[in-house]
C-alpha cells in the first residue's frame, strides 16, 4: 500500500470525495481528514484522524526502546567488565537493564505525546492556516479510481507521497466496521 496526501480548505468537497471514493472502492479505514478543526469534521462526519495519532507516541516510544535497549546493553556490559557479576550474582544487573529499558520506553513515549506525528510536522503551517489535509492508503490496483475521483475535484492540491498503514492492519479494520454493524 501506498499514502497520498492532498491538501483542501473546503470540508464540503472532502466529504463529497470520501463518498465517491467510498462508491470506487476504497474503504472507508483507507480515507483519513486531518484537520485542526475536529468540530467541523464531527458535523460532516468525515473520518478523522484520532486525536492520539496525531501524536507522535508510537515514533517516541519506539526511538525511547532503542535507547532503553542501548542503555540495558552498556548496564550489563559494565556489570561484566567490573566484575560484580563474579562477586554477586546476575540478577541486580539484569533487574538495572530491565529498569534502564522501561524507563527509557516509557520516557519515549512521553516526550513523543508532545510532539507532532512525524508524518505530519509538514503540513503543520497549512493546517495552522486553516487547511485540511487528505490521505488515502491504496492498493496499486486502486490507484486508478484515485486519480479519477481527485481529478474530478480541481480545488484538492497534491500534497506528496507516503507509507502507508499495513495492509494487515486495514483489513482489520474493515473487518471490525462490519463486525461492528452487525452487532445490536
Amino acid at each position: 500500500m501506498k499514502r497520498y496526501y492532498y491538501i483542501s480548505e473546503d470540508l464540503d468537497g472532502l466529504e463529497q470525495i470520501e463518498r465517491e471514493l467510498e462508491e470506487a472502492g476504497v474503504t472507508t479505514p483507507q480515507i483519513h481528514i486531518l484537520s485542526d478543526d475536529d468540530t467541523d469534521l464531527d458535523r460532516h462526519k468525515l473520518h478523522r484522524v484520532e486525536p492520539v495519532l496525531k501524536k507522535d507516541v508510537v515514533h517516541g516510544t519506539e526511538m525511547g526502546a532503542l535507547i532503553g535497549v542501548l542503555g540495558a546493553a552498556l548496564v550489563l556490559l559494565l556489570a561484566w567488565w567490573s566484575g560484580l557479576t563474579a562477586s554477586f550474582t546476575w540478577i541486580p544487573a539484569i533487574f538495572l537493564a530491565i529498569v534502564v529499558l522501561g524507563f527509557c520506553t516509557w520516557e519515549g513515549g512521553l516526550i513523543g505525546i508532545q510532539e507532532t506525528h512525524v508524518d505530519f510536522r509538514r503540513f503543520e503551517g497549512d493546517l495552522r492556516a486553516g487547511k485540511h489535509i487528505l490521505f488515502v492508503d491504496i492498493d496499486a490496483d486502486q490507484k486508478a479510481s484515485l486519480d479519477r475521483v481527485v481529478r474530478g475535484h480541481s480545488a484538492l492540491q497534491s500534497a506528496g507521497e507516503g507509507a502507508a498503514t499495513p495492509r494487515a492492519v486495514v483489513r482489520f479494520q474493515d473487518k471490525w466496521a462490519r463486525f461492528m454493524e452487525l452487532a445490536p
